[in-house]
C-alpha cells in the first residue's frame, strides 16, 4: 500500500495556525452568565464538582457554543481555546465546578495517573519529589492516555511554562516527503513504559504504533520518556537504528512544524490526543507562597472519537487505500 499525505484541518502548520481563528472561542459576558447560573443550580443542590453531570450543569446557547467546540476538536484542527473567564471572580472549588461542568459537555471526565482522580492539579511540586509535569520542567512532547486534554489556566508563571503545539498529520506528511521509509518505522511497534503510579499495577510495558489508521482515521499515541524508559526493562529489546532514527526525526520535525500557546488564567485548553502533540516550555515561580503557575486538567473521554494505533500486522491487513478519512491515506 503506497503511503499518501494526510489532508484536511488536522493537518496544519504552526506559522498558520497561529494566526486563525477557527479554534478560539472567547467568552461572552452572556456565557460567562450561564456559567454562574449553572454554577449557582450546582452549588444550591450542594453537589461537588466531581459530582456534576452535563444534566446537573445546564447551559443554553453556550452549550451549543460546546457542541461546535467538539466537533472542531474531532473534525477540524484538534485543538481550541476558550477565554476571558474572570478567574478572580471564583474560589478554587467553584473554578472545579466550572471547568469539570464544561468538561461534561465535551465528553465523559475519565480517571488520570492511577488514584490522582478526575482533575489534577499541575504545579510545580519538585521539592516534594515531583518530576516532569509535576516540576517546573519542561515537557517534551507527548500525548495523554485520554481522548482529549483539558487545563485550565488558574495562575501564572512569573516566565516561561508556555504551551506547545503541533499538528502529527502534518509531522506525518513532512516526514513522507523527506523520509518515507521512516514514515513505515512509526506504523510499526515500539515498546512503551507503563508506570506502577499511573496503571495502579506493577511497573511494565506494552506495545503500540506511534502513527495508526484505524476505522478510517489517522491516530497516533506517543512519549519519547515512556518509550526510552522502556528498555530498563529486562525483557524490552533496545530500539532498533531504526526507530530511534524516525523517533529523532519526529520530534525535529515536531520543533519546526509546532507553535507556542501561552495559557493565562482564565484560558481553558482542550487538545484532540489523537492528531496533537504538546508539550512546555521551562518554567520559573517567585517565592514560596503557595501562589505559583496553577492549572486544572481534566481528561476525556469523547463519543465521537477514534481508537488508538493498533498493531502493523492487523492495520495493513484491515485498511484499504483510499477509505481514509476525507480521501486521504499514510
Amino acid at each position: 500500500m503506497s503511503r499518501l499525505p494526510l489532508e484536511g484541518p488536522e493537518s496544519w502548520i504552526g506559522a498558520d495556525i497561529a494566526d486563525a481563528n477557527d479554534w478560539r472561542y472567547p467568552l461572552s459576558e452572556s456565557d460567562i452568565g450561564e456559567l454562574d447560573r449553572a454554577l449557582a443550580h450546582v452549588n444550591a443542590a450542594g453537589w461537588k464538582w466531581d459530582e456534576i453531570t452535563k444534566d446537573r450543569f445546564s447551559l443554553g446557547p453556550l452549550g451549543d457554543k460546546l457542541a461546535d467546540v467538539s466537533e472542531e476538536l474531532e473534525s477540524g484542527c484538534g485543538v481550541v481555546k476558550l477565554s476571558s473567564l474572570p478567574v478572580s471572580r471564583y474560589s478554587d472549588e467553584n473554578l472545579r465546578s466550572i471547568f469539570y461542568g464544561v468538561g461534561t459537555h465535551l465528553g465523559t471526565p475519565v480517571g488520570q495517573n492511577g488514584a490522582r482522580g478526575l482533575m489534577r492539579d499541575i504545579r510545580d511540586n519538585s521539592k516534594n519529589g515531583g518530576k516532569r509535569v509535576d516540576s517546573a520542567d519542561g515537557l517534551r512532547w507527548h500525548t495523554d492516555r485520554a481522548d482529549v486534554v483539558g487545563l485550565l489556566g488558574v495562575r501564572s508563571a512569573s516566565s516561561g511554562g508556555t504551551s506547545r503545539l503541533v499538528s502529527v498529520p502534518a509531522i506525518h506528511n513532512a516526514m513522507l516527503e523527506r523520509r518515507p521509509d521512516l514514515v513505515d518505522v512509526l506504523f510499526d511497534d515500539f515498546h512503551r513504559y507503563s508506570p506502577g503510579d499511573e496503571v495502579g499495577v506493577e511497573a511494565g510495558s506494552y506495545v503500540l504504533p506511534v502513527f495508526g489508521l484505524r476505522e478510517g482515521y489517522f491516530t497516533s499515541h506517543f512519549s519519547r520518556t515512556y518509550i526510552e524508559q522502556a528498555e530498563i526493562l529486562p525483557d524490552v529489546p533496545s530500539l532498533t537504528s531504526a526507530q530511534a532514527e524516525a523517533i529523532g526525526l519526529l520530534c525535529e520535525l515536531a520543533d519546526e512544524l509546532g507553535f507556542e500557546m501561552p495559557i493565562n488564567p482564565g484560558d481553558m485548553q482542550f487538545l484532540n490526543n489523537h492528531v496533537t502533540y504538546h508539550g512546555r516550555t521551562p518554567f520559573q515561580d517567585n517565592g514560596d507562597g503557595g501562589d505559583g503557575r496553577l492549572l486544572f486538567r481534566i481528561w476525556l473521554s469523547t463519543p465521537n472519537s477514534r481508537p488508538l494505533p493498533e498493531s502493523h500486522s492487523v492495520l495493513w491487513g484491515s485498511v484499504e487505500a483510499g477509505a481514509i478519512r476525507g480521501g486521504t491515506g499514510a
